[in-house]
């Protein structure tokens, strides 16, 4: 691909993204929308965060999980234990890793 098709191509899309994200900008009044459309926006990052999160859990190298002898499989459960017990965020975290780093260097998972 030629300098010139890179260049065009970046600018491209960058100019989609901007459209993307500005479009909800342009007008002054809210933009019509029927209620499921409201309710799938309300729950759209969860729908994205569990997107992120779950091929990381149940994959590695491009396949699923073959054995339960896998440090993520705790640490999440841990973390999620923590968040639901305190609702910190960064103990969570914090936990979940703990347990994560234990499996691995310890344990050898």
């Amino acid at each position: 691909m030629s300098d010139f098709g890179i260049w065009l191509s970046i600018l491209g899309m960058a100019l989609v993204s901007v459209l993307a994200r500005g479009f909800f900008l342009l007008s002054d009044q809210p933009l019509p929308m029927p209620a499921w459309a409201r309710e799938a926006l309300r729950v759209a990052p969860l729908a994205a965060l569990v997107a992120v999160i779950a091929p990381e859990l149940l994959m590695k190298d491009g396949a699923l999980l073959g054995t339960w002898q896998d440090p993520r499989w705790p640490a999440a459960l841990a973390g999620s234990l923590f968040y639901f017990w305190r609702r910190g965020i960064l103990g969570c975290i914090v936990v979940g890793m703990t347990v994560f780093l234990f499996l691995k260097f310890a344990l050898h998972w």
